[in-house]
């Protein structure tokens, strides 16, 4: 709530993701995300949840080298790590005018908490055209590569 008082007249937007392997998809969201808004905040799930999400031989790359890689991508405003599987918590803590998604997402896929949590303040879910790629498909290729 303080962050949002401090931005009178600029729009808060806010995506997150695991980011495990930085690829030109989460380039290109980021992009498409701009545009929407003046200060774009980006949650990382920290390694813990990755491994909830993901399974124990993921993160590839350390949770500070992610957020440290996805701050350094034009754009991005803040970065911020959370231990959750789902961003419901800050959606309410944050109250972002857009809760942004990448095309990958369907507004029927996306979580039933973090939906309720932007209806409480009504806010609006924007999902965005990207290059649709995922780290997932990146480690199964280089694994079908070392065969």
């Amino acid at each position: 709530m303080l962050l949002r008082q401090n931005l009178i007249r600029r729009k808060l937007f806010f995506g997150c993701g695991c980011f495990d392997i930085i690829h030109v998809g989460h380039v290109r969201y980021f992009e498409e995300a701009k545009k929407l808004g003046d200060m774009l905040v980006i949650g990382v799930n920290n390694d813990d949840s990755v491994r909830k999400l993901k399974g124990a031989d993921r993160p590839i790359i350390p949770e500070n080298e992610r957020a440290e890689i996805v701050y350094g991508i034009k754009g991005v405003d803040y970065v911020f790590l959370f231990p959750e599987t789902n961003v419901s918590r800050y959606l309410r803590a944050l109250e972002p005018h857009i809760f942004v998604k990448g095309n990958d997402w369907t507004m029927e896929k996306l979580n039933e908490e973090e939906k309720d949590a932007i209806r409480s303040y009504n806010g609006e879910i924007a999902i965005v055209p990207t290059y649709i790629t995922s780290s997932t498909s990146i480690i199964e290729r280089i694994k079908t590569r070392k065969s």
